[in-house]
């Protein structure tokens, strides 16, 4: 069966580099504005004109530089940090003296916070911590003295640019958690596929050969006896020795990423089909099947499923009856749901016999029955009265029973 990958992409660290381009150029925008109102104040304007006109070239040109992480290099960040302190160290040289000593704005004025909170957003807190003191000492240089108001905006820098770091890394750390609750959650559901389908399979079959080789005697005894061996093994792998093996992650540039893996349906997965159609093969002497007469439809993969879990409750039949019990099978197309049941003339089952047989890794009711009801957002209710047998009734619901069966890893990205 052909399978393919989902890729489900999560990150909260994305729209931080988005809303810093756009801070970006907000505040290149604010700068030049700032400047043509005070621009006769300037006293050497033509510097000023040629900062602001090297800032909005680079400013437009690396929007590129700020699409993510992988992009935002280490090069890029010294040369924008480069701007931002040469436009601070340049501000006496370009604005009157008066006005710089009254604390007036740097050339860069707040486009120097977004060259700050790029480090932030790129290396976490160390790397803001370091680029908010350089300029913070390019301020303390430009003043010329520790002014109230500008140590008020270095502390303010430096205290906003770390905090943003921080959460950046904690944002990054959930979804690192994240990302490796959904690798163990499609892991657990892919070994739950596989302990149905050994169930249903080599399972039955090596009980069936140890069963037959007792009785047979001679070598096939010894066959028998081998068989239950390994039935015992494979039960005890299949009900706790099986370790979730991890799906293909990532801690990318955009965001945390995890690729599970589906199958594709022969199929489109889209068309329902009859649920009788695969209920009929049980039928036989001693297997009854009622059924509506209408055709009863449900998605391919909830259809499956569902007969699937059929045949491991007539499994159980033969068992734990006996080869030759009789055993009925009743279907009822409901408006939301559809109810098979399965029900023998066995002895039924004791109280607490189900906990115990699961602690014993004989998986066939939690997983093939009501590990796949589950999965299709249905359930599976055993009743059984001693001495007047057991029936098993399964629900499977309309409306989400095929989406569900796809893929319910889907629900969390």
């Amino acid at each position: 069966m052909a399978r393919r990958e989902r890729v489900m992409r999560m990150s909260v660290e994305q729209p931080l580099w988005r809303a810093l381009a756009g801070y970006r150029v907000l505040t290149m925008l604010y700068a030049i504005g700032f400047f043509a109102t005070a621009y006769s104040g300037f006293a050497r304007p033509w510097l000023a004109v040629a900062y602001y006109a090297f800032l909005f070239v680079w400013t437009l040109a690396t929007l590129p530089k700020l699409a993510n992480a992988a992009s935002c290099t280490k090069r890029f960040l010294t040369a924008d940090l480069t701007v931002a302190l040469a436009g601070i160290l340049l501000t006496p040289f370009a604005d009157a003296h008066d006005r710089v000593a009254d604390g007036g704005p740097t050339l860069p004025s707040i486009w120097t916070a977004g060259s700050v909170l790029a480090f932030a957003v790129k290396g976490g807190w160390r790397w803001a911590a370091v680029a908010s003191t350089l300029v913070a000492v390019a301020n303390l240089v430009e003043r010329g003295t520790p002014a109230r108001d500008t140590v008020h905006n270095v502390v303010l820098v430096w205290v906003a640019s770390i905090a943003i770091g921080y959460v950046v890394e904690v944002a990054r750390a959930s979804e690192r958690t994240l990302a490796r609750a959904l690798e163990i959650e499609a892991a657990t559901r892919e070994r739950e596929r596989l302990a149905r389908d050994i169930h249903d399979g080599v399972l039955q079959v090596l009980a069936m050969v140890q069963r037959r080789g007792a009785v047979i005697g001679g070598e096939a005894a010894e066959l028998g006896r081998l068989a239950g061996e390994q039935e015992v093994a494979l039960r005890t792998l299949v009900s706790g020795g099986l370790v979730p093996v991890s799906r293909v992650s990532e801690d990318a540039a955009d965001g945390a990423v995890v690729r599970v893996v589906e199958e594709r349906e022969g199929a489109d997965p889209d068309t329902p089909v009859d649920l009788r159609a695969l209920l009929a093969p049980y039928a036989g002497s001693l297997v009854n099947l009622a059924e509506p007469g209408a055709p009863v439809l449900l998605p391919p993969g909830a259809a499956r499923e569902l007969a699937a879990a059929v045949g491991a409750a007539l499994d159980n039949v033969r068992e734990h009856v006996g080869e030759r019990a009789r055993a009925w099978i009743l279907v009822e197309d409901e408006p939301d749901e559809v109810i098979v049941t399965v029900r023998d003339e066995g002895p039924g089952i004791p109280p607490g016999r189900l906990a115990e047989a699961e602690g014993e890794g004989r998986l066939g009711v939690a997983l093939s029955i009501r590990g796949r009801l589950r999965d299709l957002g249905g359930t599976a209710e055993l009743i059984s009265v001693p001495g007047q047998g057991t029936e098993v009734e399964l629900k499977a619901p309309k409306q989400n029973a095929g989406t569900t069966a796809r893929g319910k890893a889907a629900d969390h990205g």
